[in-house]
């Protein structure tokens, strides 16, 4: 299979099951939404070294909020509910109830798995918290300097699916890298993912273990291009940069119609040589994802 004339490995993306909350972060502008965002998905790039994978999903206009201000919805994920939970407190706890003028709702408010995270945040009020109705949604408000911030009562939760992905392999870094930015813009527009890595591309790509016993994941030596002399890579010549792309998503069909997104938007930049996928032979996880099947 080739995409303007860019060949498509015979290959399948590996992912594995996840755990996802759905947080809408509102504020008096879109900007400080945005930061709230920022600052509750950050440090969530891979469950391998981090508390939760996270990222933002959408920026919403206020015709799509309960209190129709602008918002953002961001999806934190963890591998069990105990941990999400938590995730969950500390993130809208230490990240968006101390932003300015913002509000935190659920995003799946009929999942069945919910969380009590607005009741628990009440306490913050130290005895000056009020349970309220507002927008049709049981609510906290919790005093703070600068207003009250409102936060919805229980978050919901679902199974997900993570680790959907595609590798960039191109001729050098600088296309290699526009191509990545350009798969990333497209898969932003597909709603029920993201992309967690940094600006939502990944320059260190993994594989299952290592030489050192006390890591569980070390740099994907195979892909790594200064490793040629080493014996080591398995790239042809002409390759010279790789980029992965990751997603996670709340089901096979939203990281399916993501990776379609990134992956015709990268074969749209010149330079691109081939586009594959990382898999673990089918024993990381349990969703295959074949790209030409993805692509078809």
């Amino acid at each position: 299979m080739e995409i303007n004339g860019i060949a498509i490995d015979d290959t399948f993306a590996e992912g594995f099951p996840i755990k996802m909350a759905r947080v809408l972060i509102t504020a008096v502008t879109e900007r400080w939404a945005i930061e709230a965002a920022r600052e509750a998905t950050g440090f969530g790039t891979s469950v391998i070294g981090c508390p939760a994978e996270a990222g933002i999903e959408s920026i919403v206009s206020g015709e799509e909020t309960p209190d129709g201000r602008p918002g953002v919805n961001i999806l934190i994920c963890n591998m069990g509910y105990k941990n999400l939970e938590n995730s969950l407190l500390f993130r809208v706890g230490q990240c968006v109830l101390t932003a300015p003028t913002t509000s935190a709702f659920s995003g799946m408010p009929k999942a069945e798995k919910q969380f009590d995270t607005g009741r628990k945040l009440k306490f913050f009020g130290d005895g000056f918290e009020k349970q309220a109705e507002m927008y049709g949604k049981s609510v906290w408000t919790i005093p703070r300097m600068s207003g009250d911030f409102i936060v919805e009562q229980s978050f919901g939760a679902v199974d997900g699916i993570a680790g959907g992905n595609f590798l960039i392999l191109a001729q050098n870094q600088s296309a290699g890298l526009m191509a990545a930015e350009a798969a990333v813009d497209a898969i932003g527009k597909v709603k029920g993912t993201i992309t967690p890595f940094p600006g939502g591309v990944v320059a260190s790509g993994s594989k299952v273990g290592s030489k050192y016993k006390f890591l569980k994941a070390s740099t994907n030596t195979a892909f790594c291009t200064s490793l040629r002399e080493d014996g080591v890579c398995t790239l042809s010549e002409d390759i010279s940069s790789v980029f992965e792309i990751v997603i996670n998503g709340v089901d096979k069909e939203a990281i399916s119609a993501a990776m379609k997104a990134g992956i015709n938007a990268a074969c749209r930049v010149p330079g691109v040589l081939k586009i594959s996928a990382a898999n673990y032979d089918g024993k990381l996880g349990t969703h295959q994802f074949p790209l030409h099947v993805v692509l078809e």
